[in-house]
C-alpha cells in the first residue's frame, strides 16, 4: 500500500459500508477533502450506513474531523452512521472531535426599526452596566482604604512604591517631551495669529491659562491613561487568566487590598507630580518659542506671565489631577477584572480601558470647567 487515503463504498445487504483506508492526515488534505465531498453528495443512500476505519493506517485531528463531518452529513432522520473499527489509539481523538458542536449559521436579516431600537437599548444597558461596575469598584476601593486606615500595617507600601516608580518616575521623560512640544506649538500658533492684530505679547496669557488650567493636566491624563491605565488592565487581566486572583482569595488575601489599592494610590500620587512637571515643560517650551519666533524677551515673558495668571489657575489644575487619576485607576481595574480566559478578551478589555479612561477624563474636565466657572475660580 502506498498510504494514499481511500474511501470505498460497499453494499452490505440493505445497508452501505464506507471503508476508509490509508493515511487520513493533513498531508493528504486536498485528496481527503475531495473524497469526503464526493461521498457527501451521494444520492439514494440507505438509512443503515457504517463508516469502517479499521484499515486506516494513520489518523490525526484533521482526518478525525473529516470522519466526524462525514458522519454528521450522512445523518438522516435522526439515524446516525456508525463509526466502526476504531483502534484504541484513535478512539479518544475521534471522541474529542465529536464533542465539538457545529457552528450556528445566522442568516442576515433586514434592518428594521425594531432592530435599531433593540440595538440602542442594548447599548444603553451596556453603558449602565459599565457605570455600575465603576461605582462598585470605587466602593470596594474606598471600603478597603477605610480598613487600611484602621489597620495601617496591612497597607502594601512596598507595592505602592514599586508602582509609583513605574507610573511616575519612568513616565517623566515622555511627559516632559510631549508637553514641551505642545507648549511650543501653542506659542507658535498663538503668535502667528495674534501678530495680525499687533498683540504678540498676549500669547503669554493664552499659554499660561491653557497650560495650567486645562490643556496641561488633560494631556498628562490622556498619556497616563494610554500608558499606565492599559498596563494596569493588562497586568490584572493576565492574573485573571492565570487564576492568580483566585489563588489570592484561596490563601485568604483580599485582591482589592493586595492588587488594586496600591496601584490606585500610586496613580493618585503620581498624577499631580506629572501634571506639574508637564505644565512647567509646556511653559518653558512656549517661552523659548515666544523668544525665538515672536521676539518676546524672557524677562518680559515672565513679567507678563506673572500678571496673566494667579494661584487659582495652578490650584484648578492640581485639583483636577488626582480626581482624573482616580477615574483612570478605577476604569483600568474594572476592565482588568472583567478579562476572561483568552488572549482575545485581554486585548479587547485593554483597548476598552484606554478608550473609556480618555472618555471619562474629558467628561470630568468638562464638569470641572462648569464647576469652577460657577464658583468664579
Amino acid at each position: 500500500m502506498n498510504g494514499n487515503p481511500t474511501l470505498e463504498q460497499v453494499n452490505v445487504g440493505a445497508g452501505l459500508a464506507l471503508r476508509a483506508a490509508g493515511q487520513w492526515t493533513v498531508h493528504h488534505a486536498p485528496d481527503l477533502e475531495k473524497i469526503v465531498e464526493d461521498t457527501e453528495r451521494l444520492k439514494g443512500r440507505p438509512d443503515n450506513i457504517v463508516i469502517d476505519v479499521s484499515q486506516v493506517s494513520s489518523l490525526d485531528t484533521f482526518g478525525a474531523w473529516l470522519i466526524e463531518r462525514l458522519r454528521r452529513s450522512l445523518t438522516q432522520g435522526g439515524v446516525e452512521p456508525n463509526v466502526a473499527g476504531l483502534s484504541a489509539n484513535y478512539a479518544s481523538l475521534v471522541n474529542e472531535v465529536r464533542q465539538v458542536k457545529p457552528g450556528i449559521v445566522h442568516k442576515r436579516q433586514r434592518q428594521t426599526l425594531l432592530g435599531m431600537l433593540d440595538g440602542v437599548g442594548r447599548s444603553v444597558v451596556e453603558v449602565g452596566g459599565t457605570l455600575v461596575g465603576l461605582i462598585g469598584m470605587l466602593g470596594a476601593i474606598l471600603n478597603t482604604l477605610f480598613r487600611v486606615i484602621r489597620h495601617p500595617t496591612s497597607f502594601r507600601f512596598t507595592s505602592m512604591v514599586h508602582h509609583l516608580e513605574q507610573v511616575c518616575w519612568r513616565a517623566v521623560p515622555i511627559v516632559l517631551l510631549i508637553t514641551f512640544l505642545i507648549g511650543c506649538i501653542i506659542a507658535q500658533q498663538g503668535i502667528f495669529h495674534f501678530r495680525k492684530f499687533g498683540a504678540d505679547v498676549f500669547v503669554v496669557d493664552m499659554l499660561g491659562v491653557l497650560v495650567l488650567r486645562e490643556l496641561g493636566v488633560l494631556l498628562v491624563a490622556i498619556m497616563v491613561a494610554g500608558r499606565s491605565g492599559s498596563a494596569y488592565t493588562a497586568e490584572l487581566g493576565s492574573m485573571r487568566m492565570r487564576e492568580e486572583v483566585d489563588a489570592l482569595r484561596t490563601m485568604g488575601f483580599d485582591p482589592t487590598e493586595v492588587l488594586i489599592l496600591p496601584r490606585v494610590c500610586a496613580l493618585i500620587i503620581a498624577m499631580p507630580i506629572l501634571a506639574f512637571l508637564g505644565a512647567m515643560a509646556a511653559l518653558y517650551g512656549g517661552g523659548l518659542v515666544a523668544w525665538g519666533y515672536g521676539g518676546v524677551q524672557p524677562d518680559a515673558f515672565l513679567a507678563r506671565l506673572k500678571e496673566a495668571i494667579s494661584v487659582d489657575h495652578f490650584i484648578v489644575g492640581m485639583v483636577k489631577a488626582p480626581v482624573m487619576a482616580l477615574v483612570i485607576g478605577v476604569v483600568a481595574c474594572v476592565e482588568g477584572a472583567a478579562v476572561k480566559g483568552s488572549a482575545e478578551s485581554l486585548g479587547q478589555h485593554t483597548t476598552a480601558s484606554v478608550v473609556k479612561s480618555i472618555f471619562f477624563v474629558i467628561v470630568m474636565d468638562g464638569l470641572f470647567a462648569i464647576f469652577f466657572a460657577t464658583i468664579n475660580m
